[in-house]
């Protein structure tokens, strides 16, 4: 089983949004992606963060059953899509990817 776990500090405004209003939309496009992508196992993105280490405004939680399966998830057109809003949002990311 693979974990993988990304963390994103967002630019005070983009897209045409606050922080806070385009964390809300990366919340709902990531975990619209629930059930569309058959290696995706589960999700969970949060925008209500209240310690980490670095500062944060949007965490992702996910699992999936191999490292080719997070690989397959990676380039998927539907994740492609959500990255193409993503990276014009954010400042910085810190992610981590662990087998268990």
């Amino acid at each position: 089983m693979i974990k993988h776990i990304v963390m994103w500090t967002l630019k005070d405004e983009a897209e045409g949004g606050t922080a806070a209003e385009n964390g809300i939309k990366m919340k709902q496009i990531l975990e619209n992606l629930s059930g569309k992508i058959k290696e995706l196992k589960h999700i969970e993105v949060s925008v209500d963060v209240f310690a980490a280490i670095p500062d944060c405004n949007v965490v992702l939680y996910s699992e999936f059953e191999s490292k080719d399966d997070l690989d397959a998830y990676q380039v998927n057109p539907l994740h492609q899509e959500c990255v193409a809003f993503i990276k014009q949002v954010v400042a910085s990311r810190n992610m981590i990817d662990y087998v268990i």
